[in-house]
């Protein structure tokens, strides 16, 4: 008999060879019919793999990620069956789950998939699917994979099993198919009632582009047709929201051939939304204990040698700056931080006054490959709400957890409610991508796991993604669409102190090393703001609304008074235009929603007459007549309730 734990801590027995399919039949066969995997002794196994010894078992479902990433690893499987049965002198590359859905990488020889080729892809998975073939895992020798592939004459295959060690190569059959592949999988295709062909793409074998270059099918799938059908309309609701489409219907900011790729041009209404996010973000600095800086755009070669910034990022970064001095190189400046540990080391520092909290709204930049470039989410250039605290080694937890506190309150502000908090943490495997010793990164580790913990944060843990430099933590939010995204982060460096021989004296008047902590709510303004727009679908909140009011006089014998009530409502600092074309009001009414400015104030005969404004919100209609004082309270309470329920 062996011990398997569950996560609520119970332990049950169970005999030598039991699966973890089998142990979610012993609790309920309703939960036996939903497990797609398991994880065992924290790895992902098949549900129907033998486990020998005693362990610890979580049944994961289409509700985990690891559900999700196993059901769709083996949706790439079921699509390369169906290929190989339409298809028989097909060829494939890999084939692996990616965020939303999967793809596989395969050589068709001279053939192009059509419309009509993809309609029968997708009803040729699902006939396979219906058959519930078993995925069934076995494991071969070296010999016996390359027999195989060979006689298949699949050279992609064969080109993979090379890097392969013998006695750790596994192959996984269903029905006709067989795949030369880790694992793990579902227990049978049946669980797979919906499948659609997302995208046809090209890609180098080996990402090289001196290699062939296959074709890449992107799918996915889903266990029930109405989860399909919502995902294809939150996916046409995305459009609607994309950054890039809004950015430019709303005039918030262009990008130019000229200029450079990933070079944004912020418009004035986008300039206008940035620097009220960057007042709101001083403002909770300033009560915070921040202290603002400015740096340079550039920064000398030596700099970046010192921080190791160059020697983990200087072949990806733009190329050194050469002056006409010969020894001279500068580079544009890929992060902040080096520079404020300079500020620091401007004068000697005491113990009493730490912790020392430098904040700047720095930009940066960084060489991302033409293909990866992407609206304002994916850019060369771009500013974060860059911030490093200096402080002693008693103070990191209690900094941390007020970075914390910072970021939710950012969070809270605009919107996103729903976020996770993710432990990045060293690959322990490859410790060689990091710099500095195993104690201070215990000690790093430990802080913010500790922080989160006293927070109450719904945390992951995620293993490798760490910066060179230091653990952190990382907020991914939720958007509207139940998208994730990567915002706000926070770090704990103990190493950019020691290469910069960072010093405080301490109480016993010896020299001690500070640590340092690296944060930024926003992460970069240009992403903040991507994300903001796809969230919102350009409807920012009030108090960020680059256009608050539209004052739409009825006729051009009131465009006197509505530029009256825009100058009293300006001394409140409430932002807006006076509409004074020559159209009519339903016109301008409608203009005003389509730019979806959020109050609309009617002004004509009566309104002049008491004072007065008639209002009305955008997507809700009107909301009756106000006196201008009257409004303006009433603008300030709303921007109040945001901003400080």
């Amino acid at each position: 008999m062996i011990n398997i734990t569950l996560p609520d801590g119970s332990v049950r027995q169970y005999e030598s060879g039991v699966t973890s399919l089998e142990i979610a039949q012993s609790i309920s066969e309703g939960l036996a019919r939903n497990v797609l995997a398991a994880k065992v002794n924290g790895l992902v196994w098949d549900a129907t793999r033998s486990i020998s010894e005693d362990a610890t078992v979580q049944l994961l479902t289409w509700n985990d990620d690891e559900g999700k990433n196993t059901f769709w690893h083996s949706s790439a499987h079921l699509l390369a069956e169906a290929l190989e049965d339409l298809y028989p002198d097909v060829k494939f590359g890999i084939g692996p789950p990616v965020e939303n859905g999967f793809y596989y990488d395969v050589d068709l020889g001279e053939h192009h998939l059509s419309q009509e080729d993809i309609a029968k892809l997708e009803q040729k998975m699902l006939e396979l699917a219906r058959a519930k073939n078993e995925y069934k895992r076995s494991d071969v020798s070296k010999a016996e994979a390359i027999e195989y592939f060979t006689k298949k004459g699949d050279e992609y295959k064969l080109d993979l099993i090379k890097d392969l060690e013998d006695g750790s190569i596994t192959f996984y059959e269903q029905g006709n198919f067989v795949d030369l592949c880790r694992g793990p999988h579902i227990p049978n295709t049946g669980f797979i009632k919906a499948a659609k062909i997302m995208n046809i793409a090209g890609a180098y074998w080996r990402g090289d582009e001196n290699n062939k270059q296959l074709t890449r099918i992107y799918g996915v799938t889903f266990p029930k047709q109405k989860e399909l059908t919502e995902y294809l309309e939150r996916l046409e609701e995305a459009k609607k929201r994309d950054h890039r489409k809004l950015g430019k219907e709303l005039e918030l900011f262009a990008f130019s051939e000229k200029v450079g790729m990933g070079l944004p041009l912020w418009l004035p209404k986008g300039t206008l939304l940035r620097e009220r996010l960057e007042q709101f973000m001083r403002k909770a600095q300033v009560k915070a204990g921040y202290q603002p800086v400015v740096t340079p755009h550039i920064g000398s070669k030596e700099l970046y040698v010192t921080s190791g910034h160059y020697e983990k990022y200087g072949a990806d970064s733009f190329q050194p700056i050469k002056t006409p001095n010969e020894n001279e190189e500068f580079l544009l400046k890929p992060m902040n931080c080096p520079h404020h540990c300079e500020i620091y080391k401007t004068r000697p520092r005491s113990y009493k006054e730490l912790p020392v909290r430098l904040a700047e709204f720095g930009t940066v930049y960084r060489y991302e490959q033409s293909g990866e470039l992407h609206g304002l989410t994916r850019v060369r250039g771009f500013t974060q709400d860059d911030a490093h605290i200096f402080c002693r080694p008693d103070q990191v937890k209690e900094e941390f957890i007020k970075v914390i506190d910072l970021v939710l309150y950012v969070f809270k502000a605009l919107g996103f409610d729903d976020y996770t908090a993710q432990i990045s943490l060293r690959d322990p495997e490859n410790k060689a991508k990091y710099i500095g010793t195993d104690e201070v990164w215990e000690k790093a580790e430990s802080a913010i796991i500790e922080a989160a913990a006293e927070k109450g944060l719904s945390t992951v843990t995620e293993l490798g993604e760490a910066a060179f430099y230091g653990p952190k933590l990382d907020f991914m939010v939720k958007d509207a669409l139940g998208r994730k995204w990567q915002l706000g982060t926070i770090q704990v460096d103990y190493n950019l102190p020691e290469r910069f021989q960072l010093e405080y004296i301490g109480a016993d008047n010896q020299k001690h090393r500070p640590v340092m902590i690296h944060r930024a709510p926003f992460g970069s303004l240009e992403r903040f703001v991507a994300v903001l727009i796809e969230h919102c679908g350009g409807n920012f909140p009030l108090w960020l609304s680059p256009e608050q009011i539209a004052i739409l006089p009825i006729s051009e014998k009131y465009h006197d008074y509505a530029q009256q009530v825009y100058d009293r409502l300006q001394q409140d600092d409430i932002r807006g235009y006076v509409d004074n074309r020559d159209e009519k009001i339903g016109r301008k009414i409608r203009d005003a929603e389509v730019r979806k400015v959020p109050y609309m104030l009617i002004v004509g005969e009566k309104e002049q007459e008491n004072g007065a404004v008639s209002v009305r919100r955008h997507g809700e209609g009107d909301l009756g007549a106000m006196a201008i004082e009257e409004f303006s309270t009433f603008f300030q309470g709303k921007i109040a309730e945001i901003l400080n329920n």
